[in-house]
């Protein structure tokens, strides 16, 4: 197949939407595809709304993939008739984020003439397929193919985490960019209060929102944090996996995730994830077994969860082995992907 991929910005981003499209691309092009990544370049929303006025519909190839992260840029050139099927690469809806509601009727808006204009659809986990059903009833082709979440390998053994549990501070690890929607602003709030018996290692760029990481790190010079919060900007390969090995527990209580890869890696490593309710971290997190879920902004519940896994170590190992066993029973990514290239073909065929 020759397959096009409209992506904003490097497809080396790092993030969790960005590795799911990278390792898509890396799977695809290992199985004889040939793949071209369309870049339009990152900008402001009302920005990409111009680019409705120049883009393009790329041509020689059999098959179109778009992020729907680029939605405001598509969809005058997704008007029929076209070349070829076009087919959007859900993580999440922006209409589905928290923020005034205004805002995001208007995002609703745009996003529903966007989706009303492609032919099928690649969704991240069952949560967004219901939400982009919520905002489009036609019923179009899709897949549900979960994230890559086994880019470690094999989980860490039982033997490690009981070992690590018996570390005296309860090691927290953020792992995201430092952005709003992350929720960083909210576990600090929660560690404010618990300063001698906890370590917090942030690990995420701080260059995507830079006055949300000012902000952040500010608050922490402010509330004299600065001995038990650590930041580390984005961190890949080697120094990621030794803060996933070193840490007790995952904690990125976003306001929302469309999946939250990074919920699994974390169980990988036997890390309980603490996530929230709004979004797909319900499907990944079983609450009170494998971490727990809290509302988003909830900093005095998320303070009493990590009160209670420091002093209940008992129940950190037993979150921790849950984790870790739920971790492997997730399905392998190329059987994912596998289904992915299948969908793709039968547009083909």
């Amino acid at each position: 197949m020759k397959i096009g991929l409209v992506i904003y910005g490097s497809l080396d981003t790092l993030s969790g939407g960005y590795m799911y499209d990278r390792m898509l691309v890396d799977y695809l092009r290992a199985q004889g595809d040939t793949v071209e990544i369309i870049s339009l370049p990152w900008r402001n929303y009302a920005a990409h709304l111009t680019d409705n006025f120049t883009f393009k519909l790329p041509s020689g190839l059999d098959i179109l993939i778009q992020d729907e992260l680029n939605h405001p840029s598509l969809i005058r050139a997704n008007r029929k008739p076209r070349p070829y099927p076009i087919i959007s690469l859900v993580h999440h809806l922006r209409c589905s984020e928290l923020r005034p509601k205004w805002q995001n009727d208007f995002y609703r808006l745009v996003e529903k003439k966007y989706l009303q204009r492609v032919d099928g659809f690649i969704f991240n986990s069952e949560t967004t397929k219901k939400v982009v059903h919520g905002v489009v009833e036609n019923s179009l082709p899709d897949v549900v193919a979960f994230p890559p979440t086994d880019r470690f390998g094999e989980a860490i053994s039982e033997e490690e985490i009981e070992e690590r549990g018996k570390k005296k501070e309860l090691n927290i690890l953020f792992l995201g960019n430092v952005i709003e929607r992350k929720g960083l602003h909210t576990l600090l709030e929660a560690v404010s209060g618990q300063r001698s018996d906890v370590q917090v290692d942030v690990v995420g760029s701080l260059i995507t929102d830079p006055a949300y990481a000012k902000q952040m790190q500010d608050f922490v010079k402010v509330n004299g944090l600065s001995s038990i919060v650590t930041f580390h900007s984005s961190l890949n390969n080697q120094p990621l996996v030794e803060k996933l090995r070193s840490a007790h527990i995952l904690v990125v209580p976003s306001s929302y995730e469309g999946f939250g890869i990074v919920y699994l890696e974390g169980m990988g490593f036997g890390l309980p994830a603490i996530g929230t309710t709004l979004g797909a971290a319900s499907e990944v997190i079983e609450d009170g077994k494998t971490g727990f879920l809290i509302q988003p902004r909830d900093a005095q519940s998320l303070a009493e969860k990590l009160q209670l896994l420091s002093e209940r170590r008992d129940l950190l190992l037993e979150m921790s082995l849950a984790a870790r066993s739920r971790y492997q029973r997730q399905p392998k990514w190329n059987q994912t992907a596998s289904q992915i290239r299948d969908f793709l073909l039968s547009f083909l065929r």
